[in-house]
Parts: C-alpha cells; sequence; structure tokens
C-alpha cells in the first residue's frame, strides 16, 4: 500500500478529529464574543446608570427651581397692581417731584416724609428711579 492511501475507517477518523477541532474553535470563538458581549453590556448598563443619576439631579434641580418661581410669584403678585396705581398717581405734582429727587439720590424715608408718601410708594419710587451705581 502506499503510504497516501488511506481506507474509510482512517478517513472516518480523520474527519470526526477535524470536525472535533472545528467545534472547538466555534466554541471558543462564542465564548470569546460572549465575554466581549458581556463587558460591552456591563458598560452600557453603567452608561445607562450614571445617566439615570445625571437626569434625576437635573430633575431634582428643576423642581427646585419651580418651587423658587411660584414663591417668586405669590410674593410678588400684587407688584404690577402697585405700579399701575403709582403710574396713576405719578400725574400728581408730588410723584414727579418724588421722582426727581429719587434720581438725585434721596433714599426712601426721605422721599415718604418730603412728599407724603407712603413707606411703600417711597421705596417703589426709589426702587424703580433712583441713579444705578
Amino acid at each position: 500500500m502506499n503510504a497516501f492511501n488511506l481506507n474509510w475507517q482512517d478517513a472516518i477518523v480523520i474527519g470526526s478529529a477535524g470536525l472535533a477541532l472545528l467545534a472547538v474553535a466555534t466554541v471558543t470563538m462564542s465564548l470569546l464574543a460572549l465575554r466581549r458581549l458581556r463587558a460591552r453590556t456591563a458598560a452600557i448598563e453603567a452608561g445607562g446608570a450614571a445617566l439615570r443619576r445625571e437626569f434625576e439631579a437635573a430633575a431634582a434641580v428643576v423642581a427646585r427651581t419651580d418651587r423658587r418661581l411660584e414663591r417668586i410669584e405669590r410674593e410678588h403678585a400684587g407688584f404690577a397692581d402697585r405700579v399701575r396705581f403709582v403710574e396713576l398717581r405719578a400725574g400728581s405734582r408730588s410723584f414727579d417731584q418724588a421722582i426727581d429727587s429719587a434720581r438725585r439720590g434721596a433714599d426712601p424715608t426721605k422721599l415718604a416724609n418730603q412728599f407724603g408718601l407712603s413707606n411703600g410708594e417711597a421705596d417703589l419710587v426709589s426702587r424703580l428711579h433712583r441713579q444705578r451705581k
């Protein structure tokens, strides 16, 4: 017999060994791919958790800002009405003089005493018309 002549039993053994090596290589590659996939999944989950924490922090800031805005709106609800009232009375001479005096730097107490304004009116005139430093 020739060294390259194989009988059918030897061919089956060699074929089976080849298939076994192919199966081992396939399983090894599958395990490596699975390991990479698990690492990627863990990284994505960690990123998702970080995003969730950032979102919760941003939501808390928005909630605090909303509460502050509501408080400011409650505190200054009558401000527009007071301004309109002052504008209606601004036609009188005392308001014109108080505005001029506020522009020259007079404080609210002086405005109230000198021009007969209420403390609130004097404070408002002072805030609206005093010189900016």
